[in-house]
């Protein structure tokens, strides 16, 4: 039962030089800043009118983007508010979950491959500490992670992806964590669109999303207290 609700960490991993890892963080980083570049010259207006005219698969094009901007670090609120405001509330909501959970596997295995083994390099370190503690918690560490918004969403996915974290638990908990803000950000931004359909129950699925986050914190409290 252990070894289902804890993922393993690599042992065997062959380990990197630092100057192989200096080399690829590079890499990483110049596509990552060419790309935000690239985001930052779109011509939001045009996007709007195009993708009235997509039909069907506007919800699928405006995800693929959304995740593609989302990689780059632009702030995921603004996607989801974007997404809102061109597909409305429900169809918004989905396409903006989908570019999140598009972001997050892009961004883990990107950092994975740049930084794969980084936080234990020297056993025994903070670091290697701080990577066995958040394998060992696992999907709770996961949801706290994202639920609070420490950092940027994709900048989270790259640090994710440089630890032992096992990509399932990642993914699950990414996904989980999403979704109240996601249809939240997604009715507001739709209300802009249409004033005066949104009402309290729009801050339901954030209300939600705190509470369990600060639910996760008193758990560990009371676990740490305990041992």
């Amino acid at each position: 039962m252990t070894d289902i609700l804890i993922a393993a960490r690599p042992q065997d991993a062959v380990p990197f030089s630092w100057k192989r890892r200096l080399i690829r963080f590079g890499s990483l980083g110049a596509v990552v800043g060419a790309l935000a570049i690239a985001a930052a010259t779109l011509p939001l207006r045009e996007i709007g009118a195009s993708v009235e005219t997509l039909g069907a698969v506007a919800p699928a094009a405006v995800a693929v983007v959304g995740g593609l901007l989302l990689s780059v670090l632009v702030p995921r609120t603004a996607i989801t508010l974007l997404c809102g405001l061109l597909l409305g509330a429900a169809t918004g909501a989905i396409a903006a979950l989908a570019a999140a959970i598009i972001a997050a596997t892009a961004t883990y295995y990107a950092g994975r491959w740049a930084g794969r083994g980084a936080l234990k390099a020297r056993a025994g370190s903070k670091l290697d500490r701080l990577d066995g503690w958040l394998n060992r918690r696992g999907l709770a560490a996961v949801l706290l992670v994202r639920f609070l918004p420490l950092a940027p969403f994709g900048l989270v996915g790259y640090a994710y992806g440089t630890t032992s974290v096992c990509r399932k638990r990642y993914l699950l908990g990414t996904t989980i964590a999403a979704i109240p803000s996601t249809v939240t950000y997604a009715v507001i931004g739709a209300a802009v669109a249409s004033p005066g359909s949104m009402n309290a129950a729009t801050l339901a699925p954030a209300a939600i999303g705190f509470a369990i986050s600060t639910a996760i914190v008193l758990r560990w409290r009371y676990t740490a207290r305990r041992a």
